[in-house]
């Protein structure tokens, strides 16, 4: 067991530092790095998919190549405007309705990002889940005149039936993350009516295959995203991604930028807005750079012990 911890460049979901175990098998490397606030039913479907990614394997992908968006979190006008211009990516997705950002702040930011991007750049917004009807539809109104037309919002508010009376009072497509992966069920969410679009991450819905049945019973155009991984859970995504029969939307897999360090040398980083679908993840072969203390090692030593004897 590999346990591993790398500072983030800027406070992402309310973290500075990404932990997790890496763990390795006859098909390679998987990644288990639930956050910290998931209890040990809600992380399972993490070990799930590191337990595929290094016994199993993935699917037979049916494209080479992904194009991913570069995520912009809270951060400045003239720091989002940096991230974006730099990152060669032609889509953005901007985190919105953070408590430390007001939504002028937001609309600044989305402003940004529309300069930076230029008008044939795509921007969305991720909400994770902070409104209520009434504010989301508010809000949303307003930043899409300030991105100059949303691609899409991801999850304005919480339950399903929130989403669906947004849906119906705004002029921009709605996406559907938290409602689906943190379902008891996912396959039986019903989100034809409450969403556009679906958000699919391979942790939280247990792997590859079990993301791709997901995909499957929503009926909706998907995206996948990542769960702030390093480039050993990234890689479990672009496989997702690599083997959906459809893609219409860029991923939200290009979010290395959002660590300082990687465990691998082979970094999944985009160039001119891609990533590679890699057959296996790749060698996390700096991983004894980033080993933490051994309060954290017994930690997650512990953690990983209570769920896999779920």
């Amino acid at each position: 067991m590999d346990v591993y911890s790398l500072r983030m460049r800027t406070r992402f979901r309310g973290i500075t530092v990404r932990e997790g175990v890496l763990l390795h098998g006859p098909a390679g490397w998987g990644e288990f790095c639930p956050f910290t606030e998931y209890d040990d039913a809600e992380s399972a479907p993490w070990l799930a998919s590191a337990v595929e990614a290094s016994e199993v394997g993935w699917p037979s992908p049916v494209r080479d190549r992904i194009e991913v968006n570069t995520t912009v979190p809270v951060v400045s006008p003239d720091e989002a405007y940096r991230m974006v211009a730099a990152s060669g990516c032609r889509t953005a997705k901007v985190k919105v309705a953070d408590p430390r950002s007001s939504l002028v702040d937001d609309c600044e930011r989305v402003a940004a990002v529309r300069d930076a991007l230029g008008p044939s750049g795509a921007i969305r917004v991720d909400a994770n889940m902070a409104w209520e009807v009434d504010p989301a539809v508010d809000a949303i109104r307003v930043l899409d005149k300030a991105a100059d037309g949303l691609e899409y919002v991801e999850q304005p508010c919480v339950s399903i039936e929130e989403l669906a009376a947004v849906r119906r009072r705004v002029d921009v497509r709605i996406a559907a993350d938290e409602s689906i992966r943190r379902a008891e069920d996912p396959l039986k969410v019903a989100v034809a009516g409450a969403a556009d679009i679906a958000v699919l991450k391979v942790a939280p819905l247990g792997g590859v295959r079990r993301a791709l049945e997901v995909a499957e019973a929503c009926g909706l155009p998907c995206v996948v995203s990542s769960a702030v991984e390093t480039s050993v859970g990234l890689a479990a995504g672009l496989a997702l991604a690599g083997a959906l029969p459809s893609l219409e939307f860029a991923c939200g897999l290009g979010t290395m930028s959002l660590l300082e360090n990687d465990v691998c040398s082979a970094s999944l980083s985009p160039v001119d807005g891609q990533l590679p679908v890699p057959r296996s993840a790749p060698e996390p072969d700096l991983r004894d750079r980033f080993r933490p203390d051994e309060d954290t090692l017994t930690r997650w030593a512990a953690r990983l012990a209570r769920v896999r004897s779920r």
